[in-house]
């Protein structure tokens, strides 16, 4: 590197962290280089985007950084490592144990066997009975058993273990994209709703607001119309609700046919209001049951809403809303709760 761009480095480095301290951004490698390329100017599309996001949430969430860094950024063809490797060195972990109890069970095997043959070799110095000589045979036979049956235990699992690495170097080929969004309804996941809720929370955020959501009686649906219409009611429940985030507020599937929305400066008033606007426009999603030839006008959900304070955690805030949502699926479900004042 020439010393021309050495010192534009220092001085894109010196303009950079500030900027992260002042909105709270953690200083990992994909940060920095993000908002060095955000300080050289050089990119305005990735500029744009990021003070839209700096303008609503005040900071930049963990998700909203792994899209930036990998669409301005990255290499095209990088993908995320980070779960690959977590997967592979808890493969090696295993491994490795499996390879010590093998070793393990080897060695005692061994001594069982010379202390048989040990024996044996008594029998012409001392003189043994037939009875314990065919003993002596019969724990031979025995341990040979057992090293078959632990050699191929061990033998299975390498094979196993073999097909798993190679599921993960398919799995390597992923987008970042695939990581972060739900492949059946296109919505953010659970792994970037935990990573933003994180994120968010370390910010002390004054007003932001959780709302948990349950499609109804979602089970009668794959019950009575197949899985295939159950996924179809996912899929359009996820675009109805998203039709309504405005202003900052993300929404992600949560699992199965719960989803999560965060609000992240809205108080609790607008939070419920929010709430009580998507649970009316999902009144009126309608889907055909092309099977049967009819039309389903029955999709509903139930709503908790909780307001982030400073005494709560990520999970108590989850279980604050996780009650209340349960709480409207007792009094009747097709409701929000708690109910407005």
């Amino acid at each position: 590197m020439s010393k021309e761009l050495m010192q534009l480095a220092a001085i894109n480095l010196k303009k950079a962290v500030p900027l992260m301290l002042k909105h709270q951004i953690p200083t990992t490698p994909t940060n920095y280089a993000l908002w060095y390329a955000y300080v050289d100017e050089k990119q305005p599309n990735l500029n744009k985007q990021l003070d839209t996001i700096i303008q609503e949430y005040s900071t930049c969430s963990p998700s909203n950084s792994t899209l930036l860094y990998r669409e301005f950024v990255s290499d095209p063809v990088e993908v995320d490592v980070i779960e690959m490797r977590q997967s592979l060195e808890a493969m090696a972990t295993e491994l490795s144990q499996s390879l010590k109890d093998t070793n393990t069970d080897a060695t005692h095997f061994q001594k069982r066997i010379d202390s048989n043959f040990d024996q044996l070799s008594r029998i012409e110095e001392e003189g043994v009975s037939l009875e314990k000589v065919l003993g002596i045979v019969r724990n031979l036979a025995k341990e040979s058993d057992d090293i078959r049956s632990s050699t191929e235990y061990f033998t299975g699992h390498l094979k196993r273990a073999q097909q798993e690495i190679d599921t993960l170097k398919a799995q390597l080929k992923e987008s970042e994209k695939d990581v972060l969004f739900d492949a059946l309804t296109g919505i953010l996941n659970r792994r970037a709703f935990d990573s933003d809720l994180a994120g968010l929370l370390s910010q002390s955020p004054e007003g932001l607001c959780l709302i948990l959501i349950d499609i109804d009686h979602f089970k009668a649906f794959n019950d009575n119309y197949g899985h295939q219409l159950g996924d179809t009611v996912l899929k359009a429940v996820a675009k109805r609700l998203s039709e309504s985030c405005r202003d900052g507020t993300k929404i992600y599937r949560y699992g199965g046919e719960e989803f999560a929305v965060i609000t992240p400066n809205s108080q609790f008033r607008n939070a419920r209001h929010l709430a009580e606007a998507m649970r009316r426009a999902l009144e009126k999603v309608s889907l055909k049951d092309r099977r049967k030839d009819t039309m389903i006008n029955n999709i509903t959900a139930s709503f908790g809403v909780a307001q982030w304070t400073p005494s709560l955690s990520a999970a108590q805030l989850i279980d604050q809303s996780d009650k209340l949502l349960y709480e409207a699926k007792r009094l009747g479900r097709n409701r929000v709760m708690p109910i407005a004042s």
